[in-house]
C-alpha cells in the first residue's frame, strides 16, 4: 500500500482527556483559555436552542484522545464531533450524528472545510481563527429554518 492511501493507525488514548466533562478539548494548544469559554458559551446556547450536540476536539495526529471521546462525550445521533487536526493539510473534519446527517445537506460540511479548513487559510489566519470561523458557521446553519435553502450558504465565520 502507498503511503498516500494509507489510513491512519486508531488511537484510544483516554488519558488525554480532561477530568471534568467540557464540549471543548484542545489537546493541541491551538485556543487560548478565552476561545475555549466563548466556544462552550456558543455551543451550550446552541444545544438548548437545537438540540443539537456540537463538540471540538483540537489535536495532532498522533496526540489524541482517538475513540475514547466517544463514551466521553456520549456521542449520539444529535451529535457532531468536529475535529480540528492539520496533520493531514485541510484542518477541519466532522463527523455528524444521523439527526444532524437529515437536517444539514451533506455539501455543508465539504463546504465548510474547504472554506475555513483549507492549508492556505488555516496557516494565514491561525488555527484558532479556523476553529472559531467553522463554529461560527455551524451556530448559523444550524440555527436555519428547516428546508431546501438551509445551510445552502457558508456564512457567520469570523471574516464576514
Amino acid at each position: 500500500m502507498r503511503a498516500a492511501y494509507a489510513r491512519p493507525a486508531g488511537v484510544n488514548r483516554p488519558e488525554l482527556l480532561p477530568t471534568e466533562q467540557t464540549p471543548v478539548i484542545d489537546v493541541a494548544g491551538f485556543l487560548t483559555p478565552s476561545e475555549e469559554k466563548r466556544i462552550a458559551s456558543t455551543v451550550a446556547a446552541l444545544e438548548q436552542d437545537t438540540g443539537f450536540r456540537l463538540r471540538v476536539l483540537s489535536q495532532n495526529y498522533p496526540e489524541t484522545p482517538g475513540l475514547a471521546i466517544r463514551e466521553f462525550w456520549g456521542v449520539d445521533d444529535t451529535s457532531i464531533v468536529f475535529v480540528a487536526d492539520p496533520s493531514f493539510g485541510d484542518i477541519l473534519n466532522f463527523n455528524v450524528g444521523q439527526a444532524v446527517d437529515l437536517e444539514v445537506p451533506q455539501s455543508f460540511w465539504s463546504r465548510l472545510a474547504g472554506k475555513y479548513g483549507n492549508k492556505f487559510y488555516w496557516q494565514e489566519k491561525g488555527e484558532a481563527a479556523s476553529i472559531l470561523s467553522a463554529v461560527n458557521a455551524i451556530d448559523t446553519c444550524l440555527r436555519e429554518p428547516s428546508g431546501r435553502a438551509k445551510c445552502a450558504n457558508v456564512q457567520g465565520g469570523m471574516d464576514e
